[in-house]
């Protein structure tokens, strides 16, 4: 097999990542009697110690339900849970930790703007822009909303390599735009859209910005006083947290102006049947009991991650890219799907006469996964007239090796179908 070069840093980065797996246990083990080759990280990545080990602690010495509770055992729950609030808007350099709300993950974040937003902002005639490449998580939710009430929906361009067309966006931002909502990492196609840039044109325009940060926050640091976005949504399972939580960041002015997303318990200040007062922020938009043991779990992967060197991170993740983007080119009637400037590690890829579940399915049996299918982005496939794509997707704790594993897969793939 043909290698690329590698630098000083990238050596040392496959010496340290040893070191890095040995904090996921997953990652040691097989599937289909095969080492694992985990290449699926776009849907959810695997969980160190150091997050399995939160959940374990909070269950066997911590469990009990927050807020309001006199006893030690809630005070210390609460404690833990407001605790783990702090650390993601240190994690995301929001102003306030009341501008952090948990939610069950980036799409519920963007079904809470939506249905919230949406009954206080949107009229009919009114305009709400998405992107091309957005996942029906940013899709979906402004559908409803456009259809309820009586809004258009709006949709940036996008190039055949998938970049956004920002000269179309300019154009279609005016008086009537309500939105805009875009996904900060294509999680089929690997783009890293310029979302500072897109943030300032809306806000010339004087729309607010939602941005679907899922594929981004476990990749690059996130500042979203830097990025000035209006909100921002992520999802704790893609970032080695747990599963079930998520977070919500929006600007206090505007969570405070939204009505309650659900009702219930811990959302009121007071009720009677005549009528109900709604708590303060955050509480306002955390009604019942929330992902407890998930909060803390997140707040260990958030710790986690502050452990390691971003600039480490991104670094070891982009050599993986490069290198699988230059091994795959050598695969016989292999096309990469996505091949804008700015990627991520993420690679989408066609084979020719071979349909991308048939590609799973072979590369299972050597113990290696990837995600094949439409990857909840069924607008991108139909704009570049394809099916479907088979998708690796690479984090950190991913190798050399793995994608020399990936890439000897799909060649077997490609001797059995000629």
């Amino acid at each position: 097999m043909r290698q690329v070069s590698t630098p000083l840093v990238a050596t040392r980065a496959r010496r340290d990542v040893a070191t890095v797996r040995q904090d996921f246990p997953v990652l040691s083990g097989t599937a289909n009697g095969r080492p694992l080759v985990y290449l699926d990280n776009a849907a959810t990545s695997q969980k160190p110690r150091a997050v399995i080990e939160s959940l374990v602690r909070f269950y066997q010495t911590e469990n009990a339900n927050i807020h309001r509770g006199v006893h030690e055992l809630s005070q210390r729950a609460t404690l833990a849970y407001e605790a783990a609030r702090a650390k993601l808007q240190r994690f995301l350099n929001a102003g306030d930790p009341h501008e952090v709300i948990f939610v069950r993950g980036a799409t519920e974040a963007i079904n809470l703007v939506a249905s919230s937003f949406g009954r206080i902002r949107f009229r009919p005639g009114d305009e709400v822009v998405v992107s091309a490449m957005e996942h029906h998580s940013n899709l979906v939710p402004w559908q409803i909303a456009c259809e309820i009430a009586g809004a258009r929906l709006r949709v940036i361009p996008m190039s055949d390599a998938g970049e956004l067309d920002l000269d179309a966006l300019r154009d279609m931002l005016g008086d009537r735009t309500r939105l805009v909502a875009v996904v900060h990492v294509s999680n089929s196609l690997g783009t890293i859209n310029p979302v500072t840039e897109i943030v300032r044109m809306a806000h010339d325009a004087g729309a607010p910005v939602l941005v679907d940060g899922a594929q981004a926050a476990p990749h690059m640091p996130i500042d979203v006083q830097e990025l000035d976005a209006d909100f921002y949504a992520l999802s704790g399972h893609k970032m080695f947290g747990p599963t079930g939580i998520g977070v919500l960041y929006g600007k206090a002015k505007l969570l405070e102006a939204m009505p309650p997303y659900q009702g219930g318990g811990e959302m009121i200040r007071s009720v009677t049947f005549e009528k109900t007062t709604y708590a303060p922020l955050p509480a306002k938009f955390e009604a019942g009991t929330p992902h407890i043991a998930g909060a803390i779990g997140l707040g260990a992967a958030v710790d986690y991650l502050r452990g390691l060197s971003w600039e480490w991170i991104q670094h070891h993740e982009h050599d993986l890219l490069e290198y699988a983007t230059e091994q795959l080119r050598f695969v016989p009637g292999l096309r990469i799907v996505g091949t804008a400037a700015r990627k991520a590690a993420v690679i989408s890829f066609v084979l020719e006469g071979v349909h991308a579940h048939d590609i799973g399915t072979i590369l299972d049996q050597s113990g290696i996964a990837i995600r094949t299918g439409h990857h909840c982005t069924q607008p991108v496939m139909d704009r570049l007239g394809i099916p479907a794509t088979a998708r690796a997707s690479f984090a950190f704790y991913n190798t050399r090796e793995e994608v020399d594993a990936l890439v000897r897969g799909v060649q077997e793939v490609r001797a059995v179908f000629g």
